[in-house]
């Protein structure tokens, strides 16, 4: 049978508020102005008004918006006087290359059109491994930035490279004839070329040293896998290899350890042959891999840590003391158990910053030798340790260091001790930044030296052991900016441009490829071998975990959410607008607490009339740093006696005012420890969130998300877990999908593309709807105009909670009711899921309807269906009647309420000639009063087979790509063309997983889900 559980995507909604129940019903969010043109009521019931006069009225309106829909904005090209050999205007060009700015990193494809680049691409050559996730597709957007240091600053004022060159040079010298302390401050740099140029300077200045910092830590894994193997880097699992997963603490599909592990997680996940991995999550807040979870059971850090020593006690044989609450012994034996059987075939992960809990991880895997657990091809992309950066500390405030160089990092804004780097840098006599922006570091030194983009830029990177990437410039530079490393050879008194370095030393790492091809690949793949060692006193590391104490009443977790991540892309507004995947709340950052701890507090939630969420305010205080009005989100499944709050929000410095969200959390980040001991108050007044959660529902109709568990799904027929919606037709029940009220066209000659979406591969990350971002010049709208319902995104993810028992269970206990007080009783316990509920993503996007139920409302004809399956938008006929999303039952059209482009009221990328150098010319930028949406990427179908017409041959199967489904890393969405029928989206769509969004409505959509399988 198909799901019959309750969907619910806010606690309001669960709790059935009259508000909410409101917002379904009502078609628009705000009433339409329309005494503005009638005058008002009392008028309009004495005028006598008639239906006449009224359409009149509504004439005269239509009249006038159609006219200011054809007045469109006068452009002036001027064409080349001379035109580039390598440019063909109206071409796109693609370069390979990669990018790690110390916290993302990923093997690219840039696109660039007439010499500008203008989106983000995934590298799909073998060997190229990372995926971008949204952060990276958004990062294109920080080539434009306005807000860039333009030219280098000395002492706060305009200056030249060649003053900066010779400044450094002379304090170099300085440093050395005193005998002070010269240190290089940078990010993680992955980079074997760069190391070794730090290498020869330190080689000539023998009072230089080098510290790694990265503003989010990964020090304890990173000391734990070097005291085990000999080496500074961490594990890069593959979860494809893995048939059980147990995370404790560890979110593996977001940032931990660099994340890009959502394509392997993603292949075990879809059912094939009757099988599919199992995953178990033990951890406080709610995560994007919690979500995905078959199993997951909420707890507190310190109660994370007895688990580990249990598992580990079960695996290994040991018997080291446990204290763990009977609530959660029994989940973490059955989940220690089925690893142990899994053997070789399970893994264990661990988020837990202690380097006797990474040490047990290590071992564990050890024990099962996990084949998930690959110590080969180590991660390079973390390498910063704690103890060095409070040493470099105490060095400032001691005076000793003379010269401090830094790059790709900002510590004034991300270290705890922020004041204590401040003082200590003052007594720095020449301290210099390379920085994108004159950031809260770089505007208090006496060197602020503009970095290039990494658009901008050469490079080259080792990831991961035994393979190489190569960053290569896909644009000139657009500010007077120089790389640091340009500057070290300068310094080091090396002739040439660092491009030169780069191309000398490239042999040493290539293994033979010539430097044309691993340039033209992006990426060459040298092999390694698996690391010796592996020595583990583990007894001794479980009896240290199993001793630690609580941190106390409250833990705060810190976390970094999707969007922004480490804070570096605060001034992106892509990813400020973008919601979060599981709280669904943009343009902030907030303290998640449990409902039982939120009741306790008196801090609340609530969706007000115009379908915005408001919430309490707290104050938090970790050892004496107090953060006051913190707003809360009361978050279901966080663990009771935790609070999240995410790093990443509250910069001021070289960001527009629209950008200056949120509380800077890194103040509670003490010694780099993400697990705080914390105290938290309600304080007055109430927050106003841009929440997306309570809009554009699809009104309350189920069979939405179906999903059903693999022992069903293995032993009944697929009609009894993918349910066919049925109708009456002359009296007989037959399949909605049967039933036309038109007769369809002939579909089968040509093209006909559609969308399959794989609600099990879906992991909620958002890569795809920035990726929708770049490619279509969707606009941002702001704070505001997502809180009146207002955002423009073409794709959104929708994120729902159910209840957290199975169907099997629930069945159980409706059978087992016994009159109407255990009716109510039971039911309303059911429905009171939020403790620790279930989460299914659904990305959401114009359906593309064969029997569109916006064509037929459309009085203008703007709306119209293509051959090919599209759902075609002509804009300039569009008069803003807004009666098509009137009719859309996906809630899926958006209208432009105002001009989003060229309008200083909204003073984004599209305000400013450097921002709107992003925009793709293949598709037009929206003006005021039409509506629009997906149109499933009409301008690459038509790319697509323009090129393989010019090559004179058919479309290859996989070819044809939307932006949603090229960014896709987990292979949920493929996209294609069902008259191949050997196509891969063909197949899909035929297969027993396979249904429409709302079947019984009889749209017949072309985008075309799978039901979800949980390995329950």
């Amino acid at each position: 049978m198909s799901s019959n559980k309750k969907y619910w995507k806010s606690v309001e909604e669960l709790e059935n508020s009259s508000i909410v129940e409101a917002l379904r019903n009502n078609e628009f969010v705000e009433e339409i102005p329309t005494d503005e043109f009638l005058g008002n009521a009392e008028a309009l019931s004495t005028s006598g008004t008639s239906r006449r006069d009224f359409l009149k009225y509504v004439g005269f309106s239509t009249a006038a918006v159609t006219l200011a829909a054809c007045e469109g904005p006068v452009h002036k090209s001027i064409p080349y006087v001379l035109q580039p050999e390598q440019i063909i205007p109206g071409v796109a060009d693609y370069y390979a290359t990669t990018v790690f700015d110390g916290f993302d990193f990923a093997n690219l494809l840039v696109k660039t059109r007439e010499g500008r680049p203008i989106k983000i691409e995934n590298n799909t050559i073998a060997g190229a491994k990372f995926s971008a996730n949204a952060r990276i597709h958004a990062s294109i957007l920080g080539l434009y930035d306005s807000a860039r240091l333009k030219e280098p600053k000395v002492d706060g004022k305009n200056s030249t490279w060649s003053a900066v060159d010779l400044k450094i040079k002379s304090s170099l010298a300085d440093a050395k004839a005193k005998g002070g302390q010269v240190v290089l401050l940078t990010n993680t740099l992955a980079s074997p070329s760069t190391d070794k140029l730090i290498a020869e300077f330190i080689a000539k200045n023998p009072n230089a040293k080098h510290v790694v910092y990265d503003a989010v830590s990964s020090s304890e894994a990173l000391d734990a896998f070097e005291a085990a193997y000999g080496q500074r880097a961490l594990v890069d699992y593959d979860f494809s290899k893995a048939s059980l997963i147990v995370s404790v603490g560890a979110d593996f599909l977001g940032d931990w350890q660099g994340g890009g592990y959502d394509a392997g997680y993603a292949q075990g996940r879809i059912p094939q042959n009757g099988k599919m991995s199992r995953h178990f999550q033990f951890e406080s807040n709610m995560t994007l891999s919690g979500a995905a979870a078959d199993k997951r059971v909420p707890m507190t850090v310190a109660a994370q840590k007895q688990a580990l020593v249990q598992i580990y006690n079960i695996i290994a044989g040991a018997s080291v003391p446990v204290a763990l609450d009977e609530k959660f012994k029994v989940e973490v034996v059955k989940a220690a158990q089925q690893l142990k059987a899994a053997g070789s075939k399970g893994v264990l992960v661990s988020g837990i910053e202690d380097k006797n809990a990474q040490l047990l991880v290590l071992a564990i895997n050890q024990v099962l030798a996990s084949e998930a657990f690959n110590t080969a091809g180590a991660r390079q992309i973390r390498k910063g340790s704690n103890a060095a950066v409070a040493q470099l500390i105490k060095d400032l405030n001691a005076g000793s260091v003379h010269t401090l160089i830094m790059s790709g990092v900002n510590p004034v804004y991300t270290l705890a001790d922020s004041a204590s780097f401040v003082s200590g840098l003052k007594k720095v006599k020449t301290s210099v930044a390379f920085s994108l922006k004159e950031d809260e570091t770089a505007s208090i030194v006496s060197i602020a030296a503009p970095a290039p983009h990494y658009l901008e830029s050469w490079g080259d990177l080792e990831l991961t052991s035994g393979t190489y990437s190569l960053t290569q410039p896909t644009i000139r530079p657009i500010f007077n900016t120089k790389q640091f490393q340009d500057v070290l050879l300068s310094v080091n008194g090396t002739a040439g441009t660092f491009y030169d370095y780069l191309k000398a030393n490239s042999g040493a790492y290539t293994a033979g490829a010539s430097w044309n091809k691993v340039l033209h690949d992006g990426v060459a793949v040298v092999g390694a071998s698996a690391l010796s060692g592996g020595a583990i006193d583990a007894a001794t590391a479980a009896s240290a975990v199993a001793s630690s104490k609580a941190a106390g009443d409250f833990e705060l977790v810190l976390y970094t959410k999707t969007g922004l991540g480490d804070g570096q892309h605060a001034n992106n507004p892509w990813l400020q607008e973008f919601p979060d995947p599981i709280t669904r709340v943009s343009w902030d950052n907030y303290v998640t607490v449990s409902n039982a701890d939120a009741k306790k507090l008196g801090l609340t939630n609530e969706i007000v009339a115009n379908g915005g969420l408001n919430g309490s305010y707290a104050t938090i205080t970790v050892d004496g740093v107090k953060l006051e009005n913190v707003p809360v989100i009361v978050q279901p499944g966080q663990a009771v006696g935790t609070v999240g709050l995410a790093l990443g929000y509250g910069r001021k410095a070289s960001l527009k005012e629209e950008m200056q969200v949120g509380l800077n959390a890194y103040a509670l980040y003490k010694g780099f420890n993400n697990v705080q001991s914390v105290s938290i108050a309600k304080a007055g007044g109430v927050h106003e969130f841009a929440c997306v959660q309570g809009q554009k529902t699809l009104m309350g109709r189920g069979d939405i998300i179906k999903e059903t568990t693999l022992e069903i799904f293995n032993t009944k027929d697929a009609e009894h877990w993918n349910e066919k919606p049925m109708v009456s037709l002359d009296h007989q029940e037959v399949e909605a999908t049967t039933v036309d009220l038109w007769e369809s066209f002939d579909r089968t000659t040509g093209h006909h593309f559609n969308l399959s979406i794989d609600l099990n591969a879906c992991t909620g990350c958002g890569a795809c709807v920035i990726a929708c971002h770049a490619e279509n010049n969707v606009p941002v709208v702001g704070k505001a105009e997502v809180r009146r319902s207002r955002d423009m995104h073409w794709l959104r993810i929708d994120r729902y909670y159910s209840s957290e028992s199975t169907f099997e269970g629930d069945n159980e206990r409706k059978e087992g009711i016994a009159g109407l007080s255990s009716s109510l009783s039971t039911f309303n316990e059911m429905e009171k899921a939020g403790d620790n509920p279930q989460v299914a993503f659904q990305p959401v996007m114009c359906q593309h309807c064969n029997h569109a139920p916006c064509e037929t409302v459309c009085p203008v004809a703007a709306t119209s269906h293509g051959r090919e399956g599209q759902n075609h938008m002509a804009y300039n006929r569009c008069v803003g009647t807004r009666y098509c999303a009137n009719n859309c039952p996906y809630k899926v059209r958006r209208f432009n309420w105002f001009l989003y482009n060229k309008n200083t009221e909204f003073d984004y990328h599209m305000n400013d000639d450097l921002g709107r150098m992003v925009l793709n010319p293949d598709v037009n930028v929206r003006s005021r009063g039409v509506m629009e949406k997906c149109s499933m990427c009409i301008q690459m179908t038509q790319a697509t087979k323009l090129k393989a017409k010019n090559e004179g041959r058919p479309v290859r199967d996989g070819e044809f790509q939307t932006a949603c489904s090229s960014a896709c890393s987990s292979g949920a969405m493929i996209f294609g063309d069902v008259n191949d029928k050997e196509s891969k989206v063909a197949k899909l769509a035929a297969d027993e997983r396979s249904y429409h969004l709302l079947e019984h409505v009889g749209t017949k959509p072309n985008v075309v889900y799978h039901v979800k399988v949980r390995n329950t």
